[in-house]
């Protein structure tokens, strides 16, 4: 089973990498982008088939590595 992990900074918690990507891109010529935010993404094959054990065990992969659940959220796709 292709399961996908997204990783994202909590909405209020700032961004300094999304931040330089805003000030490069501008500096490129890309006028009008704002607010950007930077995240991680992870791609797994799990050797599980049952799609609700699967996400479980990505679950506690991500409150247990993945993610810092202080400062971030996830979103796990079964893809």
């Amino acid at each position: 089973m292709k399961a996908r992990v997204t990783v994202t900074l909590k909405g209020g918690v700032l961004d300094p990498q999304g931040k330089a990507i805003e000030g490069a891109l501008a500096s490129l010529g890309f006028a009008g982008v704002s607010n950007v935010r930077q995240g991680k993404v992870f791609d797994f094959e799990i050797a599980e088939n049952d799609p609700a054990d699967a996400a479980n065990m990505l679950q506690d992969m991500c409150e247990k590595l993945l993610a810092n659940t202080v400062i971030e959220d996830y979103r796990i796709e079964m893809v």
